[in-house]
């Protein structure tokens, strides 16, 4: 006797199965805030808008935007991405990491959530000695 629970259809990538909770919904926009670096000149906000395009991936494939993910430009310290398919917001700080990281300034910058689909670039607070300290 077969079980209707053990059929299974095509898999379609980025379907939700119903039921189950999903984290990551369509039809998304995301911001990262990358101003404050910007304005002091240390964070290139070209080679990061260029970076995201290559590195999303959809359906298993970097680059493969189509129509589904927009990323552009808003200004000159904001990245909008725009998405039609599941995307979460956590991917999209692991992305910003990994640039960070691979442009030397992972040691500086941190990102951090300032709203529910916001992301902020932030230096780290270093705490500066002063003469008082220092005797």
């Amino acid at each position: 006797m077969v079980h209707m629970d053990m059929i299974e259809g095509p898999r379609v990538s980025g379907a939700v199965k119903k039921g189950s909770k999903s984290t990551a919904s369509a039809n998304k926009k995301f911001y990262i805030d990358f101003s404050a670096p910007a304005n002091d000149s240390v964070f290139d906000g070209d080679a990061y808008l260029q970076f995201m395009k290559e590195r999303i991936k959809v359906e298993g494939k970097a680059g493969n935007l189509g129509d589904a993910i927009t990323v552009s430009k808003e200004g000159d310290g904001k990245l909008v991405v725009e998405s039609k398919i599941p995307l979460s917001k956590r991917y999209l700080k692991y992305l910003t990491k990994k640039f960070l990281r691979k442009n030397s300034m992972r040691d500086w910058l941190r990102v951090v959530a300032t709203k529910k689909d916001t992301f902020t670039l932030r230096y780290f607070n270093v705490n500066t000695q002063t003469e008082e300290d220092a005797e």
